[in-house]
């Protein structure tokens, strides 16, 4: 194995695993593509590393530079690396109420926390992070929700590397967050073969699971509406938390340490399977479990989890 510059390097080209063992269809095969095992542990490396290379390759960045960025947690874990590694100081606009690891992460990587209030959840914190971007002009403000480097992340990386990997392909399932991961590796793989299907997962209006946002809660990631994203989605389905956290511990079953983000997908999976006659289904696991052990989300009773996990943000 060749020897990496740094760490960033070591950014994508992660492993696709078979766990068609928990597939309700036997002539349907579940792969999962593990992006926890990214240097920052979640599938946010590849977003952060683009949106930078993005801006010093614009001109935007100068040695030293502050960078403002809203986040619930995987992309301001994502950014606190790379601004870490590149020299550059972040301050990340984050709900009060997310789970402590993310906090600790955050601060591990040397980025300062911005506290928005925890009621008003992520769009809160982007909402506070646009007005205080506008007050400091001096700071530079990515906005992965409305950056075409987001997609693009997932366009140039994550689509070809799951069309290299599983040639054969037929669907793919991912939750929807900020729309990048859907928009990027979606129109990659529809490019390449147009009967393709892309499932989002979201969760039910007015809750909240682990990286995901219903777009009928008041805030559409510009992205989704400029790249299309609509016509681009084949379908949507929805995920509660008690699914998602069944489906996380399911996956342990066989091995997978995930998040619970992983388990809302792995239920839009397995409901993908039972409605298709035959297929490969490839869904996207965004993290491990590692951030996730406070919720108790393995150990814990089902219904408790899931009730903590409408009051605390664990993304």
């Amino acid at each position: 194995m060749a020897v990496s510059g740094n760490v960033l390097e070591l950014i994508g080209n992660t492993p696709v695993v078979d766990v068609s063992a928990l597939s309700p269809n036997p002539s349907v095969r579940l792969l999962v593509k593990l992006e926890g095992a990214n240097p920052g542990g979640s599938v946010k490396d590849r977003v952060a590393l683009s949106l930078v290379e993005d801006a010093e390759r614009h001109g935007m960045l100068s040695p030293g530079a502050t960078l403002i960025e809203p986040s619930s947690g995987n992309t301001g874990i994502g950014l606190a690396l790379v601004c870490r590694v590149k020299g550059y100081h972040l301050k990340v606009v984050l709900p009060g109420n997310v789970s402590i690891e993310r906090r600790q992460l955050l601060e591990l990587w040397g980025a300062e926390i911005v506290e928005s209030p925890g009621s008003e959840g992520s769009n809160g914190a982007v909402r506070m992070a646009r007005r205080v971007a506008a007050e400091h002009p001096e700071w530079v403000f990515l906005y992965q929700y409305a950056n075409p480097a987001n997609p693009l992340a997932h366009y140039h990386g994550t689509g070809p590397e799951i069309f290299r990997d599983v040639p054969d392909v037929t669907h793919f399932v991912a939750g929807l967050g900020t729309s990048g991961t859907l928009l990027g590796v979606g129109r990659y793989l529809k490019e390449q073969r147009a009967e393709i299907e892309v499932w989002a997962v979201e969760p039910p209006t007015g809750e909240m699971i682990d990286g995901l946002r219903n777009l009928d809660d008041g805030y559409i990631p510009p992205i989704f509406g400029e790249l299309g994203g609509e016509k681009l989605l084949d379908r949507k389905t929805m995920v509660g938390p008690r699914d998602s956290i069944e489906w996380t511990r399911r996956l342990a079953d066989v091995g997978i340490f995930a998040g619970l983000s992983t388990g809302a997908a792995m239920a839009g999976a397995v409901r993908c399977a039972r409605q298709i006659r035959e297929g490969v289904v490839v869904l996207l696991s965004p993290d491990g479990g590692w951030k996730y052990l406070s919720t108790g989300a393995w150990t814990g009773d089902i219904d408790e989890v899931a009730e903590r996990a409408r009051k605390v943000i664990y993304f």
